[in-house]
C-alpha cells in the first residue's frame, strides 16, 4: 500500500521546501512520501544543505524542482505552502488534497552578511520550519519518529 503524498512549495524551491521536505522525512517519512516543488525553482542553495547535515539530515541529493512536474501527476493529501508568493500563486483547488497549510515565512535565502552570518539565518529557518513540522503532525496525532529515537 503506498504512503500518501505532501508536497512542499515554495517560490525558488531553493532553501525553505527544500529543508521542509528533510524534516518532513526525518520526522514522518514512515507515514508519507514528501516531495517539494517551486513556483520559480532556483539550484538547491548550498547553506540549507549544511544548516540541514548539522543536525543529521541529509538533503544534498534534493534537486529543485518546478511546480508542473507534479500538477494532475501526483496525487497530493497535504499541502505545505511555506511563502507567500507561493501562497498567491499556488492553484487554488488541488484535487484529493486533506489539508492546506500555509506558513509565511521568510526566506534563509534573501539574508545579507558574512557566510557565518548567512548560515544564522538558516539555522534559525530550519528551526522554526522543524518546530512547525512537529507541532502540524502532532495536531494529525502523528507522533514524530525522530522522537522515538
Amino acid at each position: 500500500m503506498s504512503k500518501p503524498n505532501i508536497l512542499i512549495l515554495c517560490t525558488g524551491n531553493s532553501a525553505r521546501s527544500q529543508m521542509a521536505e528533510g524534516l518532513v522525512r526525518k520526522h514522518a517519512g514512515h507515514m508519507f512520501d514528501v516531495y517539494s516543488a517551486g513556483t520559480s525553482p532556483k539550484p538547491v542553495n548550498p547553506l540549507a544543505v549544511r544548516a540541514m547535515a548539522e543536525i543529521g539530515v541529509d538533503i544534498s541529493g534534493q534537486r529543485s524542482k518546478d511546480l508542473g512536474e507534479y500538477l494532475g501527476t501526483l496525487p497530493v493529501r497535504h499541502l505545505l505552502i511555506v511563502c507567500s508568493n507561493a501562497q498567491s500563486s499556488c492553484p487554488a483547488v488541488w484535487p484529493g488534497v486533506l489539508t492546506r497549510t500555509y506558513w509565511n515565512l521568510e526566506d534563509p535565502a534573501a539574508a545579507q552578511g558574512t557566510d557565518d552570518e548567512k548560515l544564522q539565518v538558516f539555522r534559525e529557518s530550519r528551526d522554526d520550519l522543524e518546530e512547525r513540522i512537529v507541532k502540524w503532525l502532532a495536531e494529525m496525532g502523528i507522533e514524530s519518529q525522530a522522537a522515538k529515537q
